[in-house]
């Protein structure tokens, strides 16, 4: 996987995700909003719990028995929103998921913490969230999603750095197995980001220490015509985002989806008029 310092020609970055399905974009989030950020998810994550994933035994043993992960981040820090309305960051997913006019959800924020002994997530592809899309129309299959992973810590293979399968976004057969052995480990600095495909295979690393935690949060966005995994409109009160950018509206699902010129139907609407969750004083048209 290639690395670039944040800034750094957007095209170039563009052409190494279509190589590899991965890239590392360095000093991606600076101090002091790196700082800010990790201190808010220190602090909810002194009083979370490890494991989750519900009652089904393959949810469980894909979150982790010793992985802390929760979502609504924006509730405790300014610096979800910040993160949202990232130009450069936007300036990938635009392109990536531009089918949809770029008219695209918040997938989810969520804190993905591994705690030490937890064993390798199996390697999997983001998009298979929406397997009846992603295995009836591969290997030409649209990008439905891309993922950002944050490092809020220095983060290396030992203490369970995401792995990446470079080109299995590229493989022309859907029921290709994937094989660890090929997978190599995303190490990051703090504050740096693994911006990566939805069709590509990754995996959380295995955490093979006795007393460290892998201290990352994980942003994805979805095409506007599919579901998203984490309900943002019914974690977020309307006063937090009222007053918000019209790009956070929508990324949150505060808004319609409307592919115009582009394919498809009008969709999220109210009274089957488009909408815009209305800022103090009325109604704001979507931009």
């Amino acid at each position: 996987m290639k690395r670039f310092l944040r800034g750094h020609d957007v095209e170039d970055v563009l052409s190494a995700i279509e190589d590899a399905g991965a890239v590392v974009v360095t000093e991606f989030l600076p101090e002091p909003a790196l700082g800010k950020l990790r201190r808010a998810v220190q602090t909810r994550a002194d009083a979370a719990s490890a494991g989750g994933g519900g009652q089904i035994s393959f949810w469980k043993k894909f979150h982790g028995s010793q992985t802390k992960r929760f979502t609504g981040i924006g509730l405790t820090s300014d610096v979800f929103f910040e993160l949202l309305d990232d130009r450069y960051l936007a300036s990938l997913a635009d392109h990536l998921l531009g089918d949809s006019g770029h008219q695209y959800w918040m997938n989810t924020c969520q804190a993905m913490i591994i705690g030490p002994g937890e064993a390798a997530q199996v390697l999997h592809r983001d998009g298979d969230n929406w397997s009846n899309v992603m295995a009836r129309t591969w290997p030409v299959c649209p990008e439905l999603t891309v993922s950002m992973m944050l490092a809020l810590e220095d983060v290396d293979e030992l203490v369970g750095a995401t792995r990446v399968i470079p080109g299995s976004h590229r493989w022309t057969e859907y029921e290709r197995p994937a094989n660890p052995a090929e997978a190599i480990p995303a190490t990051l600095r703090a504050g740096d980001a693994l911006i990566y495909s939805g069709r590509v295979f990754h995996g959380g690393g295995a955490n093979q220490t006795t007393d460290r935690w892998r201290w990352a949060l994980h942003l994805s966005f979805v095409v506007g015509w599919l579901t998203p995994e984490e309900a943002a409109s019914q974690i977020y009160p309307a006063a937090l985002i009222q007053n918000r950018s019209a790009r956070v509206k929508r990324l949150l699902g505060m808004s319609s989806f409307n592919p115009y010129p582009g394919r498809g139907g009008r969709l999220w609407l109210k009274d089957f008029e488009e909408w815009t969750q209305p800022r103090k004083g009325g109604l704001e048209a979507d931009s």
